[in-house]
């Protein structure tokens, strides 16, 4: 009995040993991809990367007085008016000059009839030639002295010299001013230019005829990018702001450029290698080296040193370590493991405006 029992154990037991166990589902945890903001970088900024701030100005600008000295009766024209060569701007008081070119009209006719006279006494010899030579001569001053007279008066209306635009008013109706006193000043129509100031830091580096690149702020987001170069360059610094006063001529006319207007100029590289920049929150530093971020094709990330030329408001100067279309992550930065794939998120070009 006892060995009947033990053998159908054996048995059952020899049975459950044939049957193949079936594994355990292994589950894999999923590749969470981590999501990073990502820009690539673009353009190039100046070797030096000194910008000016400066103000469109017109290549030639006039200021305007009168010939004479008087009081100021009217003025036609206000600050922004377009006007043409030859129009009148303003004129003075003219009762004083009218009244000199009448007394001086009245001296000419005297002597005109005075000269007629004489020639008809020397036909009849009562009078000599020398006598008649005077009375012509006088005849000559009194004419150039009606002349003046009348030039007096005409000096009384200010035209304009040239066509343009009236920069600035100097001077309102009702105020007296002397001959030569600036009035007006106008700015001819044609070239247009940037006036900016130099440190004295950087006045030897710059030459006249140095190229240029010059960007309008009113253009925003879409900034105007215009050509130009350096046209000229004071020799002496002024004694106050102890900078050089330097003016940078456009190369060409645009729509886009009106006087006043606020510009910046970058003087570009001559043969020297371009710098890229990057937004600062793209470095990642570790002690004493920068490095970044650059993004594969299959999306991993890989940790390159990078050495920065300077820092700015706006970014990160880079003399080397990344190449223009390169994409580097420019958030985040301290979250990521090298080899790490991310999910990418589009970022703003680095486009290399520094300031």
């Amino acid at each position: 009995m006892k060995l009947s029992v033990l053998l159908l154990a054996l048995a059952y037991i020899l049975s459950g040993c044939g049957k193949e166990s079936v594994p355990a589902a292994s589950v894999e945890p999923a590749q969470i991809e981590q999501p990073a903001v990502t820009l690539v970088v673009g353009a190039v900024v100046a070797d030096s990367g000194n910008v000016y701030s400066g103000e469109i100005r017109a290549r030639h600008e006039t200021q305007l007085g009168f010939r004479i000295g008087g009081k100021i009766i009217e003025r036609l024209v206000d600050a922004g008016a377009q006007v043409k060569a030859g129009q009148v701007l303003a004129r003075l008081d003219s009762a004083d000059s009218s009244l000199q070119a009448s007394s001086a009209q009245a001296q000419y006719q005297l002597a005109v009839e005075d000269v007629k006279r004489y020639r008809e006494l020397l036909s009849k010899n009562f009078v000599s030639q020398s006598a008649l030579d005077a009375k012509e001569a006088a005849l000559k001053t009194i004419a150039a002295q009606a002349g003046l007279a009348g030039n007096q008066t005409e000096y009384t209306s200010l035209r304009a010299d040239h066509a343009g635009v009236i920069a600035a008013t100097l001077a309102e109706v009702g105020q007296v001013v002397s001959a030569g006193q600036p009035v007006l000043r106008l700015a001819q129509e044609g070239e247009r230019e940037v006036a900016i100031a130099i440190p004295e830091s950087q006045f030897s580096g710059l030459k006249i005829g140095a190229p240029a690149d010059i960007s309008l702020w009113s253009a925003g987001s879409e900034a105007a990018h215009l050509n130009g170069h350096l046209r000229e360059l004071a020799p002496v610094a002024d004694p106050a702001s102890r900078t050089y006063a330097a003016r940078v001529a456009l190369d060409g006319e645009d729509a886009r450029v009106a006087l006043g207007m606020t510009a910046q100029v970058r003087f570009k590289s001559s043969g020297k290698r371009d710098k890229l920049i990057v937004p600062l929150s793209a470095i990642f530093q570790q002690g004493d080296q920068a490095a970044v971020w650059v993004v594969a094709a299959d999306r991993s990330v890989s940790l390159r040193k990078v050495e920065v030329a300077a820092y700015r408001d706006n970014g990160a100067v880079i003399a080397s370590g990344v190449a223009p279309g390169e994409r580097i992550v420019s958030a985040g930065v301290h979250k990521l493991n090298a080899g790490e794939k991310i999910r990418v998120i589009e970022g703003e070009s680095a486009n290399g405006n520094a300031r």
